[in-house]
């Protein structure tokens, strides 16, 4: 029998905060490691448990999984937050594929030197482009796609959090997403997540930041 699904990542949100969230939601306990020097790092690398060089990595069922997309369809999947059928997985991909486009500009930005005209840039696009697409998907609806919670809605939970940390109020003109954030509040398993002491990361800090650029030795990040 597989032991408790384990994480490596840094001690902070990341690509790594989405498969808290997903795992937290599916009610699954979980250990983490925090990747903290250039020595683990290179470690992972001579095992081969890296496969693109790149983390988070993910163990669970036996296997060590790398590639965020792929953690989360197969937690997804393995925990029925995936939609019903084949088409309802197409809609959740597509909704989740454009949250996570969108929390990516965030999570650079404490890697940024521009930050503020990143930040009106992330406002404009939240508000023009995504923000809309998620207000009319919820329009008489209980969650984004089929009427079940699916793995999107867990990310649009997150994502809006995340965009109500740097621009409070940014939910007045999207009253159904302000309605489904609540709704989601109310998921026991969200709840517990939202208090202190949870396994849920606070912002990025400075230490944040300057551990990950010393264990990727590197100055800075590639930024988009």
């Amino acid at each position: 029998m597989a032991g408790k699904v384990v994480l490596h990542y840094f001690n902070g949100r990341g690509k790594m905060e989405s498969i808290r969230w997903l795992l937290t939601v599916a009610e699954v306990e979980f250990d983490e490691v925090y990747l903290t020097t250039r020595e683990q790092y290179e470690k992972m690398l001579s095992d081969g448990d890296l496969m693109f060089q790149q983390v988070p990595l993910v163990e669970i069922d036996g296997m060590k999984l790398i590639q965020t997309k792929a953690i989360l369809h197969y937690i997804a999947e393995k925990y029925n937050l995936h939609g019903k059928d084949i088409k309802d997985r197409v809609m959740i991909n597509m909704y989740s594929e454009g949250l996570i486009d969108l929390m990516e500009m965030i999570m650079i930005l404490p890697f940024s030197a521009d930050k503020e005209e990143k930040l009106e840039n992330i406002q404009s696009k939240a508000k023009g482009r995504y923000l809309p697409v998620f207000e009319k998907a919820l329009s008489g609806s209980i969650y984004l796609v089929g009427g079940n919670l699916s793995c999107a809605d867990v990310q649009l939970m997150e994502c809006t959090l995340m965009l109500e940390e740097k621009f409070p109020g940014i939910l007045a003109d999207f009253r159904n997403v302000k309605s489904f954030q609540g709704r989601m509040t109310r998921i026991p398993a969200i709840g517990r997540f939202l208090e202190p002491g949870s396994n849920r990361k606070p912002q990025p800090d400075d230490t944040y930041v300057k551990t990950v650029l010393e264990v990727f030795n590197v100055t800075k990040l590639p930024l988009k």
